[in-house]
């Protein structure tokens, strides 16, 4: 029976050794093939210059890339690969190459081994052409470089099975990648607009519209990228560029054909001239034109049931690293300019207006952009932050969106519990800190006000609920995600959990029940200690402190939690607990008053040490109200003790550290003045 923490990689060029390197830094064992020992030896010294510079950046430690390396296995023969759980082929794109490929592992490996191909361009369902079991055969199209882009297309051809998808998803967010399901189409997701988005750019420079620089600056300004498309071309080589043009051209007719411009680019191989002035006056024409292919692009992959609305916004954001996504664009930019540029497009190239794009110029209003999923299965229903390009983080829709799902869910007769996961790295990971600092500069804080307040209500809905409802925190939970998980009936942690309330240290405190609901989880001076000084927790931690009810690996903890629901009853969060052993040292710490350390703390103790460090570092008036808070809270029924961080939002958020708190964050370090 094969091993689905074994993978096999064939091809070790730099699609190939990218993702056995990845596969290899989340904790899989490797075994990587290719034509000869001297490619697969070229591939590891690759990933070993790689690791090598993330140790110099200190993203790795030197013993942490020793262990990476010790799950690679180069193989002698493609035998080798006989015990793999999933064999995933990066080899160069000839269809007839990967069909035999395919062929002689199916014949090497069992039954249930998946065999999974890094294709761009070639049908799924064809690639299964000769295999016996086509039923395991998936598109799995990794994107550049795949060490680091965290995207992944996972690509059913017609005969696959529910159990390869299933299964190669998991493999997916194993590999801590985010995936993106969607039909057997030509260019996939990503590649059916972004390809055209690149020939129109080259179009626009063919027909004399503007200038290379100008193209540049106005794709940059348009679309809020780092990369104009022929920088990008010249970054990933223009042959390429040409090669996915000409593919999606023989499948989808002559406007994804590339333009003769591109096609002389091509031949010659040569990098785009990028120097010049750009010229600002044609900065809209350009705009409006990438734009248009774009949306109306967009609405195809609607019209033929490519994959869902948000996931074309997901491959952008994730995949091309584009600031929005196609849908969010139109919606920023109003849908009836949107439709209207789309028109232009359709209009200029013989084409027929997406029905998708007509039907919601027709209906009005945005497009219904869903951040949060509901699934509803055997009497379970499980909801997930789906916003993984952000860490799920909290805003305005993202809490609309999910307030409105967990209302549907608690109301569903059919439903008798309820999960509640994210998608990606992050179970959720804090507020959307853009918002705040927004509405600091507005000076609208009783909008703040009122996203807390009506925040705080939704979660008092989640604890109130008759029907148990648990959290499964299998990611960052950091901040408001803390929240949203004490608010649940019981938390499930995992090892990839990590737990923490850093807002002190952004001029803020916990806002959503943390300072009320971390003492009664975990006692007062643990509670100070978290909150204070923003220290993190690992599941284990979590777990032996009381914070998270329950501990189960990450492969498991979902099916546990469903289990959990169904049965009706979880332990009580509440409960009063024992400091546990080799925590007592951070109780004595923390067990003074107002923001400071008990007297003869023992700093011997490294998280007193490293806590008392943080508190210093910290916003002073943030921590002298959450210290506050929490004592003043304990002697109060949960309600009373909610209504008491709320009622001084407004104070919090109106200081000088909070706006240079939250501004600062991921730029610099903060300069507090008390004030």
């Amino acid at each position: 029976m094969a091993n689905d923490r074994v993978v096999g990689v064939v091809g070790a060029g730099n699609m190939g050794s990218g993702i056995a390197q990845k596969l290899a830094q989340e904790g899989f064992e490797v075994v990587l093939a290719d034509m000869n020992a001297e490619f697969v030896e070229r591939g590891i010294g690759r990933i070993r210059d790689l690791l090598g510079e993330a140790v110099e950046r200190r993203i790795f430690r030197p013993e942490q890339v020793e262990a990476i390396l010790g799950r690679l296995r180069p193989a002698a023969a493609l035998d080798d690969l006989a015990g793999c759980g999933t064999v995933i082929e990066a080899v160069f794109e000839d269809e007839q190459v990967k069909k035999n490929l395919f062929t002689q592992l199916a014949a090497i490996c069992p039954a249930d081994t998946i065999l999974a191909s890094n294709t761009s361009s070639f049908y799924v369902t064809s690639l299964a052409e000769g295999v016996s079991n086509p039923d395991r055969v998936v598109g799995l199209h990794f994107f550049y470089h795949p060490a680091k882009n965290r995207l992944v297309e996972v690509i059913p051809g017609a005969a696959t099975s529910r159990e390869t998808i299933d299964r190669s998803l998991a493999l997916s967010m194993a590999m801590s990648k985010t995936p993106i399901l969607c039909a057997d189409r030509p260019g996939f997701v990503v590649n059916r607009f972004f390809v055209p988005w690149l020939n129109e750019s080259v179009r626009l420079l063919e027909e004399g519209v503007a200038d290379i620089p100008t193209i540049e600056a106005a794709a940059k300004q348009a679309f809020s990228i780092g990369m104009g498309p022929f920088e990008l071309m010249n970054v990933t080589g223009v042959p390429i560029a040409w090669h996915s043009e000409v593919t999606l051209g023989r499948e989808l007719g002559s406007f994804y054909a590339p333009c003769e411009r591109l096609v002389e680019a091509g031949k010659a191989g040569a990098p785009w001239p990028l120097d010049g002035e750009p010229v600002k006056a044609r900065f809209a024409a350009v705009a409006a034109r990438l734009r248009g292919v774009v949306f109306q692009v967009a609405g195809e992959l609607l019209d033929e049931r490519v994959c869902r609305l948000e996931d074309v916004d997901r491959g952008a954001k994730i995949g091309l690293r584009w600031a929005v996504g196609p849908f969010e664009m139109m919606n920023t930019l109003g849908t009836a300019q949107a439709v209207s540029e789309a028109e232009v497009f359709c209009a200029r190239y013989g084409h027929t207006l997406s029905p998708a794009l007509a039907a919601r110029r027709a209906a009005g209003g945005p497009w219904p952009i869903q951040w949060v999923d509901l699934a509803v299965e055997d009497g379970v229903a499980t909801l997930t932050f789906n916003r993984p390009e952000a860490m799920n983080a909290l805003n305005e829709a993202v809490v609309a969106n999910f307030a409105a799902v967990f209302d549907r869910a608690a109301a569903d007769p059919a439903v008798r519990g309820i999960v509640i996961q994210g998608a990606g790295k992050a179970f959720v990971a804090g507020a959307d800190i853009g918002f705040f600092v927004e509405r600091i500069r507005a000076g609208d804080l009783a909008r703040i006000e009122t996203f807390t307040r009506d925040g705080q209500t939704l979660l008092r809905r989640i604890e109130t609920c008759p029907k148990p409802v648990v959290a499964v925190a299998d990611g960052l939970t950091l901040g408001g995600g803390c929240e949203l998980a004490l608010a649940c009936h019981a938390i499930v942690a995992t090892e990839r959990s990590q737990f923490a309330f850093p807002e002190t240290s952004i001029g803020i405190y916990p806002g959503l029940g943390g300072t009320q609901r971390v003492p009664r989880a975990v006692g007062r001076n643990l509670a100070r200690y978290l909150i204070l000084s923003g220290a993190g927790l690992s599941g284990t931690d979590a777990h032996a402190i009381g914070l998270a009810g329950y501990y189960r690996p990450s492969t498991e903890a979902v099916a546990f939690a469903r289990d959990l629901v169904k049965g009706g009853r979880v332990a009580d969060k509440f409960a009063a607990k024992a400091v546990p052993a080799g925590w007592e040292a951070v109780a004595q710490a923390f067990s003074g008053s107002g923001t400071l350390l008990a007297d003869g703390a023992d700093l011997g103790d490294k998280r007193v040490d490293r806590a008392a460090k943080s508190i210093t570092r910290c916003a002073p008036i943030a921590l002298e109200m959450a210290a506050r808070f929490i004592d003043a809270g304990t002697a109060l029924e949960l309600d009373d003790a909610l209504e008491l961080e709320l009622s001084n939002l407004t104070k919090i958020f109106a200081t000088k550290d909070a706006l240079e708190g939250l501004s600062s964050l991921g730029r610099r370090k903060p300069s507090y003045t008390g004030q």
